[in-house]
């Protein structure tokens, strides 16, 4: 990327930083995909019991290779093989778990976090459960207010994971949603968090490079 558009986006990155710290997230920045690593390793312990929500950010980042390495209780979501009763137990025991990584479908320069979810499991434990929750985003993910957020979630997050996962809803067709009726929908659970009660219980890792949706 040109080094001049790229401290245009680190200068952002880090008025959403400041914007989170305020509201009470421990909030750093990375250059790229290796750094956010390396301080994600630095913020859960080895043998921890860890568990994520789904997000191709963590696809992308290299993150579910690192939980899969044997040095973490790892509840896999993921791992091949899972009947819908054994993932639903994952999700639940995600709420017990030390530590809880996912993404986010988009933060403001507010420092607020909104998310769309199909079942809720994944904002629910954002919120509550976990004793440590760890959000990595790319710098793309950051708007403006929460109406950008909303914009965002309704004309990219929620059709790029709908073709994802191959629902039959309309914004598959139509690359942006329509508020459904479908069966199939994903757009159930609207969570907003603002200021958080627990000061650095959320931790907010803003990566320089375009990550998920």
């Amino acid at each position: 990327m040109d080094r001049n558009k790229y401290e245009i986006i680190r200068l952002c990155m880090e008025r959403t930083a400041e914007a989170l710290r305020r509201n009470n997230y421990y909030a750093v920045c990375a250059d790229n995909c290796e750094e956010a690593l390396e301080i994600i390793e630095n913020l859960m312990d080895e043998n921890a019991t860890v568990a994520v929500g789904g997000s191709m950010t963590l696809f992308e980042t290299g993150i579910i290779d690192i939980l899969r390495s044997g040095r973490y209780m790892f509840y896999d979501r993921y791992e091949e093989g899972l009947t819908k009763e054994q993932i639903n137990d994952v999700h639940k025991k995600a709420f017990l778990c030390d530590c809880y990584l996912t993404s986010t479908n988009a933060l403001t320069e507010n420092g607020e976090l909104i998310n769309i979810d199909a079942r809720g499991n994944r904002v629910a434990a954002m919120i509550y459960g976990p004793e440590s929750v760890i959000v990595v985003a790319g710098y793309n993910k950051i708007v403006k207010d929460i109406d950008a957020a909303y914009r965002r979630i309704k004309e990219v997050s929620a059709p790029a994971n709908a073709i994802r996962l191959n629902c039959k809803t309309p914004c598959t067709l139509s690359g942006k949603c329509s508020d459904c009726k479908s069966d199939t929908r994903i757009c159930s659970d609207i969570v907003i968090m603002g200021r958080q009660l627990e000061k650095d219980r959320v931790k907010v890792i803003l990566v320089g490079e375009e990550l998920g949706y």
